[in-house]
């Protein structure tokens, strides 16, 4: 099994090569240190698996997936990161990853899933497939007319801020990223047309959410 290197930080690509060293089954394809190097590097190499970061130089991680899996489907992508919100994890599933797991995992568990990627199979990280259960068990409960411009994220947080919850205890109990529910608030400002968190209360409650 062939791998390739993608992430910008020359720690971390040393730190992968001396682990992959101890894998009898596979053998270093190259390194690529942005999202443009990875492309042409995938396209060169034609690698079984590429070890990518979501956040370098050169357009990033998630354009290269994408047009990685259009141009070679049969290269498959574990995502290696410490970007652990919803939006990134999703994003990666949408481009076309096989997998997503941390950084900070232990060397065995890495090791297993870029060899459960490489034989076929999808792979998330433990803490991974926590926060995707949690964000499928939370889903709102509420009519498909009501609010219809908003995704279902941000129908998730305007459920909990209808509920008086601060932008921290909708991050902690979403396992959402504090920024990402920043943005997702000053979109549902945006969409609902409200100035504040106090009519867009109004609104949820006069809609029935959160009440």
């Amino acid at each position: 099994m062939t791998v390739l290197i993608a992430d910008d930080h020359p720690v971390f690509r040393m730190g992968m090569r001396t682990l992959l060293a101890s894998m009898p089954e596979v053998a270093v394809a190259g390194e690529a240190t942005s999202g443009t190097d990875a492309i042409r590097m995938a396209e060169a190499l034609q690698p079984d698996v590429i070890l990518m970061d979501l956040h370098m130089p050169g357009g990033g991680g998630l354009p290269a997936i994408r047009t990685i899996v259009q141009t070679s489907p049969h290269i498959r992508i574990l995502v290696v990161t410490m970007f652990q919100d919803d939006d990134s994890v999703f994003a990666a599933m949408r481009a076309g990853a096989r997998g997503y797991v941390l950084k900070d995992m232990d060397e065995a568990d890495i090791r297993r899933a870029i060899l459960a990627v490489g034989n076929g199979d999808a792979i998330f990280g433990p803490a991974i497939a926590v926060r995707m259960m949690r964000f499928f068990a939370a889903r709102p409960r509420v009519h498909s007319g009501v609010f219809p411009d908003l995704t279902e994220s941000e129908l998730d947080v305007l459920r909990l801020l209808a509920r008086g919850v601060n932008n921290e205890g909708i991050a902690a109990q979403l396992g959402f990223s504090p920024k990402t529910v920043r943005n997702y608030v000053s979109n549902i400002f945006s969409k609902l047309q409200v100035a504040d968190r106090a009519q867009a209360i109004v609104k949820a409650r006069e809609a029935g959410i959160g009440g």
